[in-house]
């Protein structure tokens, strides 16, 4: 048996694994690379493989670098079943589609500002890089092959496969897939949340696997404690609004981390710490990805179901919470100089309408970006977060006088203790365990932190590495 490590191996983007057992060859992820030109360029050559020769996909969860390239791949030429948990489903309906919307529309942006674009290549008015991965065609035809899977029930996506999906406690419907296949139980973490977090359950432990893929995301640190974020959360929006007069920029992916956000939001208010919000989520999806999530209150855990009980009680004490649809009521907010808290995709700040907040608040020293999420190298908000003096955004040069804070408690994904904790639960050690979905000084830190305390044998991997078992 071979696993093919063809993204998310050294990096914490494009996650994909190809298993090939001689009888049965499927992936694990299909995610889009993020962060740059050089995910630009490696998103163009997806796949490395043969489409055709795939039999199954199972996907871990919506996010788009685990989920992304479905539609390529599916344009490409693969025709098989694709399994992921309901939710996940749901949430892949508008979140393909809105990449393939944020992708024409780029590519048509740099059609007419080839001067202006990041990926232009002066030697050439055209460049492969700028152009769309996929079409909202190739997202129907992808989602007409998606199948929907309970958690905790084992399903047999092939004759000589069996698979379970369990709660990952990541976002609505995240999973790890454990995967019985050429004699070998795999298991495959994907994106971990961070224990009693909320809204979400926390992740379902493992008791056993001869094969583990670990994701390492924050693998080198520990978040800080939710009441101390909570207490500096506070105190940045408050200062802003009150004392600077200013308004709050938070990046955020659509799913997860905005309505973790809104949670917070509410629950700040009814504990009185916060009073009179005026909140804009600015999103096309932001408002779909929220019903959906309302939709699944069975997988919210008991806090988060006894706060949904009490905004349904004290409605006229929630805060002002607007969800932004129209371009023109976009455009709008850039006239809002304080008071407003505006939450916009994406959360890296690479695509979407966050990058016009950016261009309008970064310049202004009475504003603050607060960034609630990580930030992957190449990225906007990696540069932001690092302390860059200017960034360009549509091409301008834009000053940063805004502060910028980074509420690291916030995270969707376990840090080190939290991924200590769940790789704590196999009662023996794996026969092999690689870490993955980390860049790759904090992967290579993590690694050699399982091996010294746990004892495992632990690899990890390069980039379209194939490892034979």
């Amino acid at each position: 048996m071979k696993i093919t490590f063809c993204g998310a191996a050294g990096e914490v983007t494009g996650s994909c694994y190809l298993v090939d057992t001689g009888e049965v060859r499927f992936l694990v992820d299909c995610g889009m690379f993020q962060g740059g030109h050089d995910a630009d360029l490696k998103n163009q050559k997806f796949p490395t493989f043969d489409p055709m020769s795939i039999d199954f996909v199972l996907i871990t969860h919506a996010h788009i670098d685990h989920s992304g390239m479905l539609p390529r791949l599916v344009a490409c030429g693969y025709n098989g079943p694709i399994y992921t948990t309901r939710a996940s489903l749901d949430l892949l309906k508008v979140m393909l589609s809105d990449s393939a919307h944020i992708q024409a529309k780029e590519a048509e942006w740099a059609e007419q500002h080839p001067e202006r674009s990041q990926n232009h290549n002066r030697k050439h008015k055209h460049n492969a890089a700028a152009l769309p991965l996929y079409t909202l065609h190739d997202v129907e035809s992808a989602l007409a092959l998606v199948e929907a899977v309970p958690y905790a029930e084992k399903i047999q996506p092939h004759a000589n496969v069996a698979c379970c999906f369990l709660d990952a406690g990541h976002i609505l419907g995240s999973a790890i897939i454990e995967v019985w296949a050429g004699g070998k139980k795999m298991v495959f973490s994907g994106d971990l949340g961070q224990p009693d977090r909320p809204i979400l359950r926390s992740p379902t432990p493992v008791e056993s696997a001869d094969i583990v893929l670990v994701e390492s995301t924050y693998g080198n640190r520990l978040h800080k404690n939710l009441d101390d974020t909570l207490d500096e959360f506070v105190r940045v929006i408050e200062d802003t609004r009150h004392r600077k007069h200013g308004n709050i920029i938070m990046p955020a992916f659509t799913v997860g981390r905005t309505q973790e956000i809104l949670y917070l939001l509410i629950d700040l208010t009814r504990q009185r710490r916060l009073h009179d919000l005026k909140i804009y989520v600015d999103s096309p999806m932001a408002l779909a990805a929220t019903e959906i999530t309302m939709r699944h209150i069975e997988l919210f855990n008991k806090e988060a179901q006894a706060l949904l009980a009490w905004g349904q009680e004290r409605r006229k004490e929630l805060p002002d919470i607007n969800f932004v649809q129209t371009v023109e009521e976009s455009i709008a907010l850039n006239d809002i100089r304080s008071g407003a808290i505006i939450i916009s995709a994406s959360g890296m700040c690479d695509a979407g309408r966050i990058k016009h907040h950016l261009r309008y608040n970064l310049r202004r020293p009475e504003c603050s970006i607060v960034f609630t999420g990580f930030q992957a190298e190449g990225t906007l908000g990696r540069r932001l977060v690092d302390g860059a003096k200017l960034v360009r955004i549509f091409g301008e040069e834009i000053p940063v006088r805004a502060s910028i804070h980074t509420v690291g408690g916030l995270s969707a994904h376990a840090d080190q203790a939290g991924l200590l904790d769940w790789l704590g639960h196999f009662k023996q050690a794996p026969q092999q365990t690689f870490v993955v979905h980390g860049e790759s000084a904090t992967a290579v830190q993590f690694a050699g932190l399982v091996r010294e305390q746990m004892g495992w044998n632990v690899l990890v991997p390069a980039a379209n590495e194939t490892i034979r078992l």
